[in-house]
């Protein structure tokens, strides 16, 4: 007898078939003698089209108002869920974000989760009910509707996860695992039995799609051991935890991330404070940066460039020209014809000669490197969109 926590993204609950799917691998848990607590996104494409609707009536509203559509969606989800773990014969009971105790920053469209009191759902797994908890959202000190931004249903779920004391927390998604490539791209792609939270993290940060980047940040910082797995064929998953037992692989993924743009800036003068001066601009924003390349360039001046999310690239050149005078560079531009390539794997600290494997497979391939970033667990690159699909394939088979 345990508590498990099941998260079942938008695609597993697209229709009433997969809904229904959804309720029979649930109440198969709860069958074994398990207290089941059930964390769901909304259906499909729902959010796409909820801002397609936002659009259509204004494009610039508020966030609050964004947040309070954006949320109806899991609204939805939860309530057909229930129904469908009731025609099975279980007792079952919808709960919004905020009625799960979720208690958030007042950051709309992208707020952070400060506690998760689970006195509610607690109240309700002792009645023998399975409880499914709206993904995504919870509630401000001011008591309005928050949401965590994309990807914020992994969170939801690890976050009840560590409330509870889960002893598992399974993550249903479209493929059965994590693999070493996208196997949707690249055909010879290897599902990983285990995988370290540290390499998970940086391979949903470099644009892994199969797991959240701060839920894996919250599994690792409360011990929360995960498994993803698919919800459509009835195969073990992939573990993710602190000290996998298999022997460290060199490299455990290849990842790719086409949402970015580089920003490049000529003509910095040459003295203290200009990298200092540009970045806490941007940093005031909430606009992260990532590779940072600086060279000398002419006539005693400097130049740099610099990736940030692709959604944030126009915000924050028009940032740095509202004070070119005061920054004192040239030049601006902005690239988004580019991509991030990233290999990870723990193995990269006690194995010599990984990074040039990679950009020899780069360079038999005719891939150009436009920008490179290192750490101990993973080498990224900058190269041309256009080339994407194309280096992950020929990295991927020079190490697997």
């Amino acid at each position: 007898m345990g508590l498990i926590v099941q998260k079942f993204g938008g695609s597993s609950v697209a229709d009433a078939e997969r809904v229904m799917n959804v309720a029979r691998i649930v109440t198969d848990t709860y069958k074994k003698g398990n207290d089941v607590v059930v964390v769901v996104s909304a259906q499909g494409d729902t959010t796409d089209d909820l801002i397609a609707k936002q659009m259509e009536i204004n494009p610039k509203a508020r966030k609050r108002e964004r947040d309070m559509l954006l949320a109806a969606g899991e609204q939805v989800s939860i309530a057909l869920l229930a129904m469908a773990i009731q025609k099975l014969g279980y007792q079952a009971i919808s709960l919004l974000g905020w009625q799960a105790g979720f208690q958030t920053t007042s950051t709309h469209t992208s707020a952070r989760i400060k506690n998760v009191d689970g006195t509610r759902i607690k109240e309700e797994l002792d009645q023998g009910k399975i409880v499914v908890v709206a993904g995504f959202q919870g509630i401000n000190r001011k008591e309005d509707i928050t949401t965590l931004g994309r990807g914020g249903s992994d969170t939801s779920a690890v976050a009840i996860a560590a409330a509870l004391h889960a002893d598992l927390c399974q993550i249903f998604t479209d493929v059965e695992g994590v693999y070493t490539a996208d196997p949707r791209k690249v055909k010879n792609a290897i599902k990983l039995k285990e995988i370290s939270y540290d390499e998970m993290l940086e391979l949903a940060t470099l644009g892994a799609q199969v797991l959240n980047n701060r839920s894996v940040e919250m599994a690792k910082k409360y011990g929360i051991e995960l498994e993803v797995l698919s919800s459509l064929t009835n195969k073990p998953g992939t573990i993710v935890k602190e000290k996998p037992k298999m022997e460290k692989m060199i490299i455990s993924g290849v990842a790719k991330d086409c949402d970015i743009a580089r920003i490049s800036i000529k003509g910095i003068p040459n003295e203290p404070g200009f990298a200092f001066k540009v970045f806490s601009k941007l940093s005031a924003k909430d606009i992260n940066v990532d590779i940072i390349i600086q060279s000398v360039g002419t006539d005693d001046t400097k130049d740099i460039a610099f990736t940030v999310a692709l959604d944030k690239g126009q915000e924050a050149i028009d940032i740095l020209k509202a004070n070119q005078d005061s920054l004192g560079f040239r030049d601006i531009r902005l690239h988004t014809n580019v991509a991030k390539i990233s290999i990870v794997g723990a193995g990269m600290e006690s194995h010599a000669g990984v990074a040039t494997k990679m950009f020899e497979a780069l360079y038999n391939n005719n891939v150009n490197i436009q920008m490179i970033a290192t750490s101990e667990i993973k080498v990224s690159v900058l190269i041309s969109k256009d080339d994407a699909d194309r280096a992950v394939a020929a990295i991927h088979d020079k190490f697997f």
